[in-house]
């Protein structure tokens, strides 16, 4: 998709130089949400305000201020401007790693335990809660590795899959048997 420029007026407004019509803040983040990709410049200058432009939405439209409290907010306001691009570029790309990595790992046990997505599912929830249902780009249906409510669960009479090796778990869960056995043998 092609990247969609945008000029933005001394008074806020945005107008979309490729519809050639002005444009909300929200319209702009329904783009952003479809996959368009964006640039930001300001019509009197020419000066690129992408960067601050994003910001703007995530905090306007995402209600992320009201995520924030206002003890960091004052902290934040009161740091050198080089500090703070250095917490907040480092903290924010280490902290949405992390998110993703936990999502990555939790999406792939999820075959084995479906509750493994419901601190996702928890923080979907409140994102559409402040924001409606189209929050985080989200699907609104459960991962195909998840049974429908009411669809088939495994019976529990049904034996699980033989492991082709013995898992990390079943390892330790032996040796504990085994140190277990040891040790009433030395009470003896």
């Amino acid at each position: 998709m092609a990247t969609i420029t945008v000029k933005k007026y001394g008074n806020r407004r945005l107008y979309d130089t490729g519809d050639s019509r002005y444009i909300t803040l929200e319209e702009l983040a329904d783009k952003i949400r479809k996959g368009a990709d964006v640039q930001v410049l300001d019509a009197k200058t020419g000066h690129d305000l992408t960067q601050p432009t994003l910001v703007q939405l995530i905090v306007e439209s995402r209600g992320a201020a009201k995520l924030l409290p206002v003890p960091f907010l004052v902290q934040l306001v009161r740091m050198r401007e080089d500090a703070l691009a250095e917490f907040m570029g480092r903290w924010m790309s280490w902290a949405l790693a992390v998110y993703q990595q936990a999502r990555r790992g939790a999406t792939t046990i999820s075959q084995y335990n479906p509750l493994a997505m419901a601190p996702f599912a928890a923080t979907n929830a409140l994102a559409r809660l402040l924001n409606g249902p189209a929050a985080w780009n989200e699907p609104q249906t459960p991962p195909p590795s998840w049974p429908s409510p009411g669809g088939p669960w495994p019976s529990p009479d049904e034996p699980p899959p033989p492991p082709e090796q013995e898992s990390d778990v079943a390892v330790l869960r032996r040796e504990v048997e085994e140190l277990k056995k040891t040790l009433q043998k030395r009470k003896r």
